[in-house]
């Protein structure tokens, strides 16, 4: 098995991993919790998570100040991107955002190209018209969507595309769990910064047991295991590859809205599945050659 094809195997998992935050979001919603809160009770489990990982494992916290700083650039880019898709799911359904947040495996693509003259491939092309096609199926163009919660989404996206090119610009020697850790350290404080600002923002007490344990689903699923599969696989296979795995993510929150929420499967859903399928079966396919470190 070639390092590009563990890569995104890596990048799949990833997708499936932050597939599920509907899933716990939706539940933390029905308690009464805020958008503020909601995000703010993930990062906080994923921090305390991933430091007992980094104890369990043996390693220190030392950092040196370039990997301090690309941490912090980091953490503010994906706890934007947090940040704004949970709040447009106050203003559009859940599994429309969910799938309008898939058009960034483009925006890599475009910034890759544009900025750092990576060649777009007809292979690549091909994938991103296919998963495209997918993600559209998948909206069913239909449910409770609004122009802010389309420009929320949007900028979650564009936040999630630049966190994973600078993940992969900007080399870093310490362990993905730790990169992990300091990348979540780093974006917590932004949402207790926000709570001080607009009003219904204030942080919230988390009410109950039921609670604590979809914090703590937030803090394990989509974002502990989400983000270190997703920095191994931008590692092994690229930022543009890694990306377009991620088109897996609205198939996830399809299969939770079927199996947990009720939602009608229809084979514009099959159609979406199977569309999206056959981009990351087509990027795994053509990577053949390994990465050099």
């Amino acid at each position: 098995m070639s390092t590009k094809t563990k890569g995104i195997i890596f990048g799949i998992i990833a997708a499936v991993c932050y597939g599920t935050n509907p899933l716990g979001v939706l539940f933390l919603y029905k308690e009464g919790l805020n958008t503020v809160s909601t995000v703010f009770y993930r990062y906080f489990m994923a921090v305390l998570m991933l430091a007992v990982a980094l104890v369990l494992k043996g390693e220190n916290f030392k950092i040196t100040k370039r990997e301090l700083g690309i941490s912090a650039l980091l953490g503010v880019f994906f706890g934007i991107s947090s940040l704004a898709l949970y709040a447009s799911f106050n203003y559009t359904d859940a599994g429309v955002a969910s799938t309008i947040l898939f058009c960034y495996p483009v925006m890599v693509s475009v910034i890759m190209a544009v900025f750092f003259h990576e060649k777009v491939s007809f292979v690549t092309v091909t994938a991103l018209l296919l998963s495209s096609c997918g993600i559209l199926l998948l909206s069913k163009g239909g449910g409770n969507v609004s122009m802010t919660g389309v420009l929320l989404v949007v900028l979650s996206s564009l936040s999630y595309a630049i966190y994973i090119v600078a993940v992969n610009r900007m080399k870093v020697k310490i362990s993905n769990v730790k990169l992990t850790f300091f990348i979540t350290l780093f974006a917590t404080p932004m949402f207790v910064l926000y709570s001080f600002f607009g009003e219904g923002n204030a942080l919230q007490i988390l009410p109950n047991i039921s609670a604590v344990f979809w914090a703590a689903f937030l803090g394990f699923f989509p974002t502990v295991l989400s983000l270190v599969f997703m920095n191994v696989s931008i590692k092994l296979a690229g930022s543009t590859p890694a990306a377009v795995t991620g088109a897996l993510e609205p198939v996830t929150a399809v299969i939770i809205g079927v199996c947990v929420f009720g939602e009608a499967f229809s084979l514009k859903l099959l159609g979406g599945i199977l569309l999206i399928l056959s981009a990351v079966l087509l990027i795994n396919f053509s990577m053949t050659k390994d990465v050099k470190f």
